[in-house]
C-alpha cells in the first residue's frame, strides 16, 4: 500500500503516520478504527464548506446557502471525491468487508474521507485541513449552478413555470404495477397551457412524480426556448410527449416543496 501516493493526491503529508493509518481503518479491521476521526472531520468539513459558500455567493440567503452546503457534503458528493482520489485502494478493511465489496461502498468511502480530514486537523491544525478541503471544492464550485443545485425536479419545474407566469402542473397516479410489496407507481404530469403530458415511474408516488416532473421540465424548456424564425410542427403535436422516466428509489428531497406544489 503506497500511502505516499495518497498523500500526494491529498496535497498533504502527515507528520504522524499513525493518524493516517487510523483514518484509513474501518471498524471491521481493528479496534483502533476511524469513527471518531470521521466525527471530527465531518464537523470541520461543514465549517469550511460553509465558509467557502459564504465568501463566494455573497447574494445568497441563509436558506440557499444551507441547501448548497447540504448537497456538497452529502454522502454522494464525498464518494465522488473519494473516487477521484482512488481511495478504495488504501482502505484497511476486515476480511468480511473485503469479501462483500466494502471497498466500493459509498458510505465507507465517504466516511473514510471525513476521517482523513479529521486526522489532518489533529496532525497539523485547522488551516491544513481547510486547505485540503478548499482544493477539493473550489474547482467543483466552478461547475455547479447555485440556483439549481440540490433542488428536486418538482421544485425546478414549479419555479420554471412560475417564472413564465404559467399555472403549476398537476400530478395524477394513473396506474400501479407489480406485487403489493414491490409496487411501481406510474404518475402523469400535466401542464395544460403548454399542452404537455408526460409520465414517470417510481417505487413510490413521490418518486413517480419526480420522474414525471423531470421529463416535463425538459419539454417545457425546449418549448419555450425555440430559435426564432424556425418552422415548427403544430403545437399539440410538438409538445404532447408520452415519454416514461423512471426513478428506482425515493431519495429524500434536498428541501421542502414550496406552497402550491401538489402534495406527495
Amino acid at each position: 500500500m503506497n500511502l505516499q501516493l495518497l498523500q500526494t493526491r491529498l496535497g498533504y503529508t502527515f507528520r504522524d503516520a499513525g493518524l493516517l493509518q487510523q483514518a484509513l481503518t474501518h471498524r471491521s479491521h481493528s479496534s483502533l478504527h476511524n469513527e471518531r476521526l470521521e466525527f471530527l472531520g465531518d464537523s470541520i468539513l461543514n465549517c469550511v464548506v460553509a465558509s467557502i459558500l459564504y465568501e463566494r455567493f455573497t447574494n445568497l440567503d441563509e436558506g440557499d446557502l444551507s441547501r448548497l452546503r447540504a448537497n456538497l457534503v452529502k454522502q454522494q458528493s464525498l464518494f465522488e471525491i473519494a473516487q477521484k482520489l482512488e481511495l478504495s485502494q488504501f482502505l484497511r478493511l476486515g476480511e468480511g468487508e473485503l469479501k462483500s465489496g466494502g471497498f466500493r461502498r459509498p458510505s465507507i468511502l465517504a466516511d473514510t474521507l471525513e476521517a482523513l480530514l479529521g486526522a489532518i486537523f489533529l496532525d497539523t491544525g485547522f488551516e491544513a485541513a481547510r486547505a485540503v478541503i478548499r482544493a477539493f471544492y473550489l474547482p467543483l464550485l466552478d461547475t455547479v449552478d447555485p440556483a439549481t443545485l440540490g433542488k428536486d425536479a418538482k421544485t425546478l419545474l414549479q419555479e420554471f413555470l412560475q417564472s413564465k407566469k404559467i399555472s403549476l402542473p398537476t400530478y395524477n397516479v394513473v396506474a400501479t404495477h407489480g406485487a403489493a410489496h414491490s409496487q411501481e407507481f406510474e404518475v402523469e404530469c400535466l401542464v395544460p397551457k403548454l399542452n404537455i403530458q408526460v409520465f414517470g415511474r417510481g417505487g413510490s408516488r413521490r418518486a413517480g412524480e419526480q420522474a414525471a416532473a423531470r421529463l416535463a421540465l425538459e419539454v417545457a424548456q425546449q418549448a419555450l426556448t425555440k430559435p426564432a424564425g424556425r418552422k415548427t410542427k403544430p403545437r399539440a403535436a410538438q409538445l404532447k410527449l408520452a415519454g416514461i422516466a423512471t426513478i428506482q428509489s425515493d431519495a429524500p428531497a434536498a428541501q421542502a416543496e414550496q406552497p402550491g406544489t401538489t402534495p406527495s
